[in-house]
Order: C-alpha cells, then structure tokens, then sequence
C-alpha cells in the first residue's frame, strides 16, 4: 500500500524517471539497437494519441455552459505579455549586451533567450486543467483559458518569431494558418467528440467518467515519452555544457516566478490555484515543436528542462493537497 500511495502522490516524477532511464539503457546498450530503431516512430506515433485522449477525457468533464472569460484570464494573458515583452526587448538589446561579456557569445547568448522565450510564449499546457481539478479547482474556468492562452500564441509567434531569426522564411499567415492548424487538431477536435459524446452517447459518458483518474494517468504516459524525447535532445545538443547549464537553471527560476506571479495575480479573485497553473504550466511538447520549427533547434533544449521544473512543482502541489485531504479525484 505504501507503494501504491507512493506511485499516486509521485505520477509524474516517477513517470519523468521511467522516461529518462528507458531512453538512456536504449541508447547505451549496443544489443537493444535494433529495438530502439523498431520503437521510436512508434513512440512518436502515439504521443499525439494519448495527448487527444488526455484531452478528451478532461472535456468530457466540462459543463460547457460554465465555460465563459473571468477576470483573472485578462490580468494573466496580460503578464504572459508583459513576460515576452522583457524577453524581445533583451533580444533586441542583445548585440550591445555582449559587446561587454566575456561568457556568452552573441550566437550563444541569443540561443539563451530565445530557449527562455519559449517557456513564456507558449501556450497554457493543455493537461493544467487534469491538475487544477486534482488540486480542487475549476475544471471550466481552466479549460476557458486553455484556449483563450492557445490563440494567444497563434498571434504572438507569427510577430515575434521573424524579428529574432531575420532570415527564416515566414510570413504571419503561413505561421498563423500552420499554428492554428495545431490548436485545432489539439484543442478543438477533442472538445467537439466530447461534446458530442456528453450529450448523444450518454452510455459511453458514464463510463468514461466512471474511470478514475483516467485522464492523469494518460498524462503520465504521455509525459513519460515526452521526458525521453527531451532527454534525446540534450544528449545529441551540440552545446558547451555551461549554456545547457544556464539554460536548465534559469529556466528553473523562470518556472518558479511565474508560477508565483500566477498565484499572486489569482489571489486577488480567489482562484490562486488556476491562475498559478495558467501562468505557470506550460505546453513543453508544443513550445518543443515551435523552436525546432522556426527558431534555433538548441532553444528546445528550454522548455525541454522546463518539463521537469512544472512537473516537480504539480507534484509537491499534487502531494501537499493528499496529505491535506483538499485533492479531488478527476
């Protein structure tokens, strides 16, 4: 028993872990070659399944007509903002920065702002609702923001993006078409089948819904490939091992203060909980795709470390509202 309370206080490290240590014996152990190469596009593959049944599964949850804009949207969409706005501004200012700094070169440097951008731009993480609800809150109020955070990013990315990486081919309409496309499939799809299911497959509703904590555990298999996705990605960095460094510790401390700002900016309407995870949980796996698609490849590398800060954060928080008694069962 103090195993299994252990595995459900502790998903989502033990699900990091188990995605870490599978990827690293894969690839050290010269004998399982031929099953690493056998089960990569089949890992690649499902992830954006259990992503859409993740999602799915949470809406199914929702009453739709409780989904409207709260105050507390408006003040976090307008520190997300605030937030990238710093970051452009350092970018911006970044040639006469290093003129000066003997730690980082300005190609260095540049590749260290743009992996902190990315913690920041993209968007509200999809499974913040599967958490907030754990922890107690609204379920609706979340999913709300979810999506008015995902078209958020649709037009901060096709302004921003251009102004960083000058010679990358991109206009606003073809990112904006492309990212839309992305949230549509990740956000609107999975709402509309729940939808449907809620309200003219009453049968197979009642089931889903009966399943406990079925959309947390599917977030942990999905952050398990995920986590050994990202390991890949910092192994195979051609980086030196003080950028990787800087990147992982500052975006720990970004972690950390929106995190608070979130809370903080919550507290004032009484929903500390949802504002904090708004601001503070982020779609990696999303923010992942966009540095590899239109940035330098090593920014991945941030919201890479990034997952491991959010998910020890939602675990102390997961473990603190158990031994309290507040967590709900999703």
């Amino acid at each position: 028993m103090d195993v299994i309370r252990f595995l459900k206080d502790w998903t989502l490290p033990v699900s990091m872990g188990m995605g870490a240590t599978l990827y690293l014996v894969f690839n050290y152990v010269p004998q399982l070659d031929s099953a690493a190469a056998f089960f990569a596009p089949i890992m690649e593959a499902i992830l954006p399944l259990f992503m859409f049944l993740v999602l799915f599964v949470t809406f199914c949850k929702v009453d739709f007509h409780k989904m409207r804009p709260v105050w507390w949207h408006l003040w976090v969409s307008f520190f997300n903002l605030l937030f990238v706005g710093i970051i452009m501004a350092m970018i911006l200012m970044l040639p006469d920065a290093v003129a000066n700094s003997s730690l980082f070169t300005f190609h260095s440097s540049l590749i260290l702002l743009e992996a902190l951008l990315m913690c920041i731009i993209s968007p509200c993480a999809t499974a913040a609702a599967v958490v907030t609800q754990k922890l107690g809150g609204s379920l609706e109020q979340m999913t709300t923001f979810t999506f008015l955070s995902n078209f958020l990013t649709v037009l901060l990315v096709p302004v921003c993006f251009p102004i960083i990486e000058k010679g990358a081919d991109i206009s606003f309409m073809a990112a904006f078409t492309k990212i839309l496309y992305q949230v549509v499939i990740l956000l609107v799809v999975p709402m509309g089948l729940a939808y449907v299911v809620k309200h003219f497959m009453k049968g197979l509703h009642a089931r889903i819904i009966a399943i406990r904590d079925l959309s947390f555990y599917l977030w942990g298999c999905s952050l398990m490939i995920v986590t050994g996705t990202t390991v890949k990605n910092i192994i195979h960095a051609e980086a030196s091992i003080v950028l990787l460094s800087a990147i992982a510790l500052l975006g720990l401390l970004l972690c950390i203060i929106q995190f608070a700002v979130g809370r903080f900016i919550g507290h004032y309407f009484g929903r500390a909980q949802e504002a904090g995870q708004a601001l503070g949980q982020k779609n990696t796996a999303f923010a992942i795709w966009l540095g590899i698609t239109y940035l330098n490849p090593l920014s991945s590398v941030g919201p890479g470390c990034y997952i491991l800060w959010q998910n020890i954060i939602n675990s102390f928080e997961i473990w603190q509202a158990r031994r309290t008694g507040e967590a709900k069962t999703s």
